[in-house]
């Protein structure tokens, strides 16, 4: 197996859209052998959309990883001086998240998590999904490129024709990016063509 005796964070944001192709990435994951910590924004952990219900989602995170949800920054916090996780992934990853990560601001227990497991010089792995990632979010997504331990998923552009900013990672490409994050290195190429 893969991920076996791996610890992995695993951040969830509000692209309520997507949530749906995150779920078969964390199943794969723990048939892999990983431990899963799942970790989710507030609005995740609050708001009810026309794709799911906040419990109705909760519940099978909590299932499939056998692990309670941190929702709180009080419970996320521990998560860099106690060493708990060997890798984060933050998917799927909003525009508001990627702004303020890239900005070091830490107002969600997902900022909070990847912001205490970072001082770990820990990789942290971004699965971005946003409609603004080629306009205002562009200058944010460049500087994480940038940035030390800090592993992009491979991503397209999802609707160039109808909202030509919009960026998604291709979430299947999630475990290979951590496997190689673990190893300090970018999985590539990180530009894909519309799949």
């Amino acid at each position: 197996m893969k991920l076996t005796g791996i610890k992995i964070g695993f951040c969830v944001t509000g692209s309520f859209c997507t949530l749906h192709k995150v779920l078969p990435q964390i199943e794969e994951m723990v048939n892999e052998g990983a431990q899963l910590y799942p970790i989710f924004s507030y609005s995740v952990a609050n708001t009810d959309t026309r794709f799911t219900t906040a419990t109705e989602f909760r519940k099978t995170v909590e299932r499939l990883t056998h692990n309670t949800v941190i929702d709180t920054i009080v419970d996320a916090e521990p998560i860099g001086p106690q060493h708990l996780l060997d890798v984060i992934v933050v998917a799927p990853c909003t525009g508001n998240t990627l702004a303020k990560l890239a900005n070091g601001i830490t107002d969600t227990p997902v900022l909070m998590a990847v912001k205490a497991h970072l001082r770990n010089q820990k990789p942290v792995v971004i699965a971005i999904s946003t409609n603004d990632g080629l306009g205002n979010n562009g200058k944010n997504l460049a500087m994480l490129l940038n940035m030390k331990n800090i592993y992009i998923v491979p991503y397209y552009q999802d609707g160039p024709h109808i909202k030509s900013n919009s960026l998604m990672a291709d979430m299947n490409k999630i475990i290979d990016t951590v496997i190689l994050a673990l190893d300090k290195k970018q999985i590539q190429p990180v530009l894909l063509n519309i799949p």
